[in-house]
């Protein structure tokens, strides 16, 4: 039996999806960030991007909210949080306000995605050998060490690059440690993966989002399309 697409559309916008609760103590946190491409209503308009946010919770859970950083923030905040709370991120700016309003009970460690600090350091270019020892050391934490790799270098990467360690110089830890250890994930890939999974299925298929505001809500509900 087929279901037309309006029809599974009115069965999503009436299903009251209820809230998920962790049921056990959160001691890490993965943030990350994509975009939807969402169809307008007036046929001709262009298509325009959104953002949303997802999280991957004790390497397991994951959860999304498309444009409601505030909702995602009190999903967390009404959840068990540890002492120490391990929040892990990229480089971008908005993913450490929304870290940063995490209310964790004790120590909040903040802490940036390795794969995400080598990338950024691959953009230097260059030597090979200074790129190698710039990474031996950045694994090890050093972030002053691998600053006087750089700048003497006229390059504008190498000055993006040094002013990209200060901005992070709390978060870069010793990666070397903390994997050792076992203490707390060094990447966020667990809660990439499900964003570039998204990616993939709209970049893949020309699928977009269709998106409807109600007059006595101001909440957004998505519709998949192709």
């Amino acid at each position: 039996m087929k279901i037309s697409a309006r029809t599974q559309q009115r069965i999503v916008h009436r299903y009251k999806f209820p809230e998920q609760k962790c049921q056990e103590r959160i001691e890490e946190i993965s943030v990350d960030g994509g975009k939807v491409r969402l169809r307008t209503e007036e046929k001709g308009t262009p298509c325009i991007w959104r953002d949303y946010k997802a999280i991957c919770v004790n390497k397991q859970g994951r959860l999304a909210w498309f444009q409601k950083n505030e909702d995602l923030v009190n999903w967390v905040n009404k959840q068990s949080l540890s002492d120490p709370l391990n929040c892990i991120g990229d480089g971008h700016a908005g993913i450490w306000n929304i870290i940063k309003q995490f209310s964790s009970p004790g120590e909040k460690r903040e802490i940036l995605d390795w794969y995400h600090l080598i990338e950024n350091l691959h953009k230097v270019g260059g030597s090979i050998k200074r790129l190698k020892e710039a990474e031996t050391l950045l694994w090890l934490g050093k972030v002053d060490e691998t600053i006087a790799l750089f700048s003497t270098l006229k390059k504008k990467q190498a000055a993006n690059f040094c002013l990209y360690l200060n901005n992070h110089r709390p978060r870069i830890i010793n990666y070397n440690h903390y994997q050792q250890e076992k203490i707390c994930s060094i990447g966020s890939g667990a809660v990439e993966s499900t964003a570039r999974a998204n990616r993939s299925s709209f970049k893949n298929f020309g699928s977009t989002v269709e998106c409807r505001k109600y007059s006595s809500s101001s909440e957004t509900s998505m519709c998949l399309s192709k």
